[in-house]
């Protein structure tokens, strides 16, 4: 007899929904629920330039937008100002705690002294860097940190107008102070013009005094130590307030500055000033008829010439949002050869690329000659902690010297110990 078999369909049942649950489960453990990638976060980047001339506002907002257009995760804020007030307007960012991601500016050390900056090293492309000449790189360097990088440079030079040097009869300009004194006495004789234009104003004191000094035979520092007061920088500071005392300058040397003499200078009414490589794509552009010529920067009878070299750089400070990828790329972009040649040639600066001063150099001996002025010239002593303080207290001393409130000797006495208290305050 056939026995019957109870309960074998329901049970077969069972065991397929059962396995029909564990294949399930597996598959959906295999293709999950898609999930929504995290969202990219923005970078923001404060940029605070020097306004060099008319065409520097405009070139770097059109670089800006270029380079957000490019990088839609990358917000850069440009500010541009004068030199007038550019301290004034990142100082009182630093003092709200808010200070700009990259500063294009002259002074660097003392707020790496503070610890305040980046290190650049962490934040620049290796291909940037192997682009920057050697020797403005160091400069920008204290203790082997790269708290900042060259932006761009000039060499001073004695620029004059060839007319007037014409009608008074000076064949070649001059090389030495007294060749100096006796030009400026002869377009003084003309009576058409002022002779020699010596900047003492707010913008530009130190500079002549690094002329004076550099050209006299003394320095800002000597064996590690402030010389300011030296008796060769006191004899040259003597010789050009001589200068203003017989008339052989501009009549007001703290007031008008390095553009309004320019200005002066291309309408036919100065005849000699020092000015930077800016001059030759400044000053023609606006006064198309100048005839004008360079030489070097005179010094005192018997000393060796000079090469007077200045740099401007690129520093960036700590802040509570710093990203250095993004500073890295807005960087490789600002110094991208074709951008940066553009601006250096606006601008009329030397560039401080190695790819630029290359190409640049192929068409133009005369930016040849002066990329390797540059390469030996005399800078501002950058890597002074107290140098930035130096720098503000010499505006000070342009009035006094000329109007006779202090002597020569007594200012850059004053100066001395100014900058001798400052640098042990910092040590």
């Amino acid at each position: 007899m056939q026995r019957k078999r109870y309960g074998t369909k329901p049970l077969m049942v069972a065991i397929s929904l059962l396995l029909i649950t564990v294949v399930s489960s597996s598959c959906m453990n295999e293709n999950p629920e898609p999930v929504a990638a995290p969202k990219e976060e923005r970078a923001l980047i404060r940029f605070v330039a020097s306004e060099y001339s008319t065409e520097t506002k405009p070139l770097l907002e059109k670089l800006v937008k270029e380079f957000e257009r490019k990088n839609p995760l990358i917000d850069v804020e440009l500010q541009v100002a004068n030199w007038d007030i550019l301290d004034g307007i990142y100082t009182t960012m630093i003092s709200k705690n808010q200070p700009p991601d990259l500063l294009n500016t002259n002074v660097y050390a003392h707020y790496a002294k503070d610890g305040l900056l980046n290190n650049m090293d962490d934040i620049i492309s290796p291909e940037l860097a192997n682009r920057l000449y050697p020797n403005l790189v160091d400069m920008d360097q204290i203790d082997g940190v790269q708290y900042a990088i060259p932006y761009v440079a000039t060499t001073r030079n004695l620029y004059y107008n060839k007319e007037l040097f014409r009608k008074a009869g000076i064949a070649a300009p001059p090389t030495t102070w007294s060749e100096l004194e006796q030009a400026a006495m002869k377009i003084k004789a003309l009576g058409a013009a002022d002779g020699f234009g010596i900047d003492l104003s707010d913008n530009e004191t130190q500079a002549t005094l690094s002329y004076i000094f550099f050209g006299s035979g003394g320095d800002w520092i000597k064996n590690g130590k402030w010389a300011i007061n030296s008796p060769t920088n006191v004899e040259g500071l003597s010789f050009f307030k001589e200068l203003f005392d017989k008339g052989l300058t501009e009549p007001e040397p703290n007031i008008t500055t390095r553009d309004e003499k320019q200005r002066i200078m291309g309408g036919g009414n100065l005849a000699m000033m020092i000015s930077g490589n800016y001059f030759s794509a400044v000053v023609p552009k606006e006064f198309p008829e100048l005839e004008w010529g360079k030489g070097p920067i005179p010094v005192k009878d018997g000393t060796s010439p000079i090469t007077f070299g200045v740099h401007d750089l690129l520093v960036s400070f700590k802040t509570d949002h710093t990203n250095k990828e993004a500073l890295s790329k807005f960087l490789d972009f600002l110094y991208e050869d074709r951008a940066y040649e553009e601006m250096i040639k606006r601008e009329g600066f030397l560039p401080v690329t190695t790819t630029v001063g290359a190409k640049l150099s192929e068409k133009s001996e005369v930016i040849k000659s002066d990329l390797e002025a540059l390469s030996k010239a005399r800078f501002y002593p950058a890597k002074e902690p107290a140098w930035q303080a130096v720098l503000d207290y010499t505006r000070k001393l342009g009035e006094a010297v000329l109007y006779e409130q202090m002597t020569p000797k007594a200012a850059l006495d004053e100066l001395q110990s100014f900058a001798e208290n400052k640098s042990n305050q910092q040590k």
